[in-house]
Parts: structure tokens; sequence; C-alpha cells
């Protein structure tokens, strides 16, 4: 099949890769664009592999504002080189970082990065729940594996499903950047800072008050 220039265009424009690697997965792929864009992501993510060893220290640290001023959030984001770091999909990428950490409240980085005591704790009580469901014991402990699972993919913000495309994890997101922009990038760290986050709010008494009035009366 004949690859056109429009079609190698369409291609470069949906996954940002270079002109003669877009021509070449669609040769590869006999003209389908789906099976090029696969062929694409395939080899990136493969390139992204082997760039992942490398030391990212220059890179931005973004903030983000939300719900007018409800929520914020600062983030370190590192990449190889300042020139990088200064382009548009590079900055981009670190805004949606900020917003996903506003909006999906991750904890910690990565599953690693997550305390031992921490992970025993949630593992325990995973396990109580699962026998207080009645549920065998042969089964209680796969059933903690499965639920241990999800709870790193709330906690851990490279599990998390991308906000923008809930089929991607932030962490396919990580890998395709670095197939895009050809350096690797590391989520260093982050804070997320709530309004009155962990202060106990004052709640009226009405007995109290009722027995104050009573008092001065």
């Amino acid at each position: 099949m004949q690859i056109s220039a429009a079609m190698v265009k369409e291609l470069r424009e949906k996954t940002g890769a270079g002109m003669m690697d877009c021509k070449k997965a669609l040769t590869e792929a006999g003209g389908n664009m789906e099976r090029a864009i696969e062929i694409l992501r395939e080899k990136g993510l493969a390139q992204a592999a082997k760039k992942a060893g490398r030391i990212a220290a220059e890179g931005l640290v973004e903030s983000y504002i939300h719900a007018g001023g409800r929520i914020g959030v600062l983030v370190e984001v590192n990449c190889e080189t300042d020139f990088v770091a200064k382009t548009e999909e590079f900055k981009n990428f670190v805004k949606d970082i900020a917003m996903q950490i506003a909006a999906a409240k991750p904890l910690y980085v990565r599953r690693e990065d997550v305390p031992a005591e921490e992970v025993e704790k949630e593992r325990s009580i995973l396990r109580a729940q699962a026998l207080n469901e009645g549920k065998p014991e042969h089964i209680v402990d796969k059933m903690v594996a499965g639920r241990l699972e999800k709870y790193y993919k709330e906690v851990c913000l490279l599990e998390q499903p991308f906000i923008k495309d809930p089929d991607k994890s932030i962490d396919q997101l990580v890998k395709e950047t670095i197939a895009k922009i050809g350096e690797n990038i590391s989520i260093r760290r982050f804070a997320r800072f709530e309004l009155g986050e962990g202060l106990e709010k004052k709640q009226d008494n009405f007995a109290e008050e009722v027995m104050a009035q009573v008092k001065k009366d």
C-alpha cells in the first residue's frame, strides 16, 4: 500500500513521533493507522525503558491551585537537560501531574515509598475484613493480595489512573512522555495541601448552649 504524506502527517499529529518513524510504522502496519500507533508505542516504550536508568537532575517545580484556593500542590519533576525542561511538552506534562495530585490525593509517588509498617497495617485490616465477611481461610490471602493492589492504586501516584485518560496509569503516561521527548523523566516528590485538612472543625453543641442559657436566667 502507498503511504501518503497526509497519512504520515496524521500519524505524527496523533503520536508526536518523527516523520521517518511514522512512515516506517505505517509501512510495517500496511497503512493501518491504529496498528501504526501501536507499533510506535511499542517501540517508544521499549526505548523509554532503556532511558529510565539515566540520571535526571534538571526539570521543574510546578504549583497548582484549585477550587478557589482550597487545594494547592507543589511537585518536582526531573528530566535530563534544561533544554527539555523548557519545552511545552514537558511543561504540560508537569502541569498534568500537578492536577492529578490535586484531584486524586496520592500519598506517595511509588509503592516502594510506602513505609513497611503502613503496608503491614493495611494488610492486617484487609485480612480482618475478609475474615469478618466469612470468607474461607484458604482464599483470604488471595483476597488480601488483590485488595492490597487496589490500595496501591489509590495511594501511589504512578499506579493511579490518569484523570484525563483513565485507561492508562500515570506510570504509562511517564513512559510515553519519555518516548516522545527522548529523555528520562522522574517524578521526584510532591506536597498537597487542602484547606482545613487535619483540623477538627468546631461543632456547636445545642444542649450545652441551652444549659448555659438556663444558668444565665
